[in-house]
């Protein structure tokens, strides 16, 4: 494992942001429909929800408990990381079981797994298919930073059976990628670290960001850096793919994760709060921020 830490430079990209819709509770985990719409959970009413500029936000599932992101398959299904209904303090009113789920547009949602190679998940976080067609996905325990548990890192083949990739004593791992080569990257929320594991080989701590970015979230830009949602910054940290730190985008408010459309960064927000309690606040939006950047295009795969 090599180490790289932040830049002592810090640079301040401007974008026009764009408020398509608020009043959100706890929205992440965003990605894009074939016929446009974003489709992102959101959290304290246990749905998967679509915007469009027509309908604004509407539903698209009940996933109930905790969905926490989501990401489309190559089926037409969307795939959901569902940590059971926990956020903090806050429980869902209808507790699910951690597992990943998948949501049909007809609003049918199938659990797919609650276990991987006979190990029980405890709090699914963020997915991501890869080239390979499988599904990689964080599961960390409760975010407690002063009583810090082990976190994992699961992969599931398209058959439905998997393995665990990584065993994390003591790390929240949390956002979770596929770059273009097959490597797999997720940022790590406590060490405010990020890691790469290239295929065939073992994680490799490229970055870490400074003291207040805690990162959530992450996707890949067409050039291969990684824009990270760093939701105490009230900002996105751009990585370049050597790990050298290259700019922050600010943004105010709390952002959680984002994806790419359309040359802009589509940003799931929590909404401005002083502290965090066992509420449920409905003050979540959701962005476009006219970067003038294209994503990388993500992998689509099935399981099961």
């Amino acid at each position: 494992m090599t180490e790289a830490t932040a830049s002592p430079e810090r640079y301040e990209m401007e974008a026009r942001i764009e408020t398509l819709a608020d009043g959100l509770g706890h929205p992440e985990g965003p990605d894009v429909l074939p016929d446009g719409r974003i489709v992102m959970v959101e959290t304290y009413t246990s749905k998967l929800v679509a915007w469009s500029a027509d309908r604004g936000i509407h539903d698209y599932a009940d996933c109930g408990g905790g969905p926490n992101a989501c990401m489309l398959g190559s089926d037409g299904a969307v795939y959901i990381t569902q940590n059971g209904g926990t956020v903090g303090a806050w429980r869902a009113e209808r507790m699910g079981r951690p597992s990943i789920q998948k949501a049909w547009p007809d609003g049918r949602v199938e659990e797919v797994t609650a276990e991987v190679d006979g190990v029980a998940l405890q709090a699914p976080n963020d997915l991501s298919f890869g080239p390979d067609g499988r599904l990689y996905f964080t599961d960390p325990a409760d975010y407690l930073p002063d009583d810090r548990r082990p976190g994992r890192v699961f992969v599931l083949n398209p058959d439905g059976t998997g393995e665990l990739l990584e065993e994390l004593p003591e790390a929240y791992p949390n956002g979770i990628v596929v770059e273009a080569d097959g490597s797999i990257v997720w940022v790590e929320s406590y060490e405010r670290r990020v890691y790469r594991r290239r295929p065939g080989g073992s994680s490799e701590l490229i970055h870490q960001l400074p003291e207040g970015h805690i990162p959530d979230g992450l996707k890949v830009a067409a050039n291969g850096d990684l824009w990270i949602t760093t939701f105490m910054s009230g900002g996105v940290d751009i990585v370049a793919p050597d790990g050298t730190a290259k700019d922050f985008l600010r943004t105010g408010g709390v952002p959680l994760n984002c994806v790419f459309t359309d040359g802009s960064l589509v940003i799931t927000d929590f909404g401005e709060i002083s502290e965090v309690t066992g509420d449920a606040p409905m003050l979540g939006r959701l962005w476009r921020v006219h970067v003038g950047v294209d994503g990388m295009p993500l992998f689509r795969g099935a399981i099961g």
